[in-house]
């Protein structure tokens, strides 16, 4: 079977994602202050990511190393609560995603339980 990357179609799939996930956060008080005034890096850095992980090309790697995701995301407090926020408007994302026809439910179930596999992992507060 292709990697998601490939099912996707590439690149745009990730772009538009992220673009849809950070339109969440950037309403959201509780997730807000964790990211800095320009979201211009964070969302480049969670699209390359996401593209390296399901499949496509390692610019995450050659840019930024290894992604080493509990220590990059040490320094910020993630509780159950920023977890839940996180998760919340990455599904917003995904729905989003399968009812424009971008994403097959079944890359959307794919796709959803590495992210929440994800969050869970990252959760270092009470």
């Amino acid at each position: 079977m292709d990697a998601l990357f490939a099912r996707v179609d590439g690149e745009q799939f990730f772009y538009e994602l992220v673009d849809r996930f950070y339109m969440g956060v950037k309403g959201d008080p509780l997730l807000r202050p964790l990211y800095p005034e320009d979201l211009t890096d964070p969302k480049r850095h969670l699209a390359l990511f996401l593209m390296q992980y399901w499949g496509g090309p390692a610019t995450y790697n050659e840019q930024r190393g290894h992604p080493r995701l509990r220590m990059r995301h040490a320094p910020f407090v993630v509780g159950p609560a920023e977890r839940d926020a996180w998760l919340r408007h990455m599904r917003e994302a995904v729905d989003h995603m399968v009812e424009t026809g971008r994403l097959t439910p079944p890359d959307a179930d794919e796709l959803l339980a590495y992210f929440d596999m994800a969050a869970h992992s990252l959760v270092n507060a009470p």
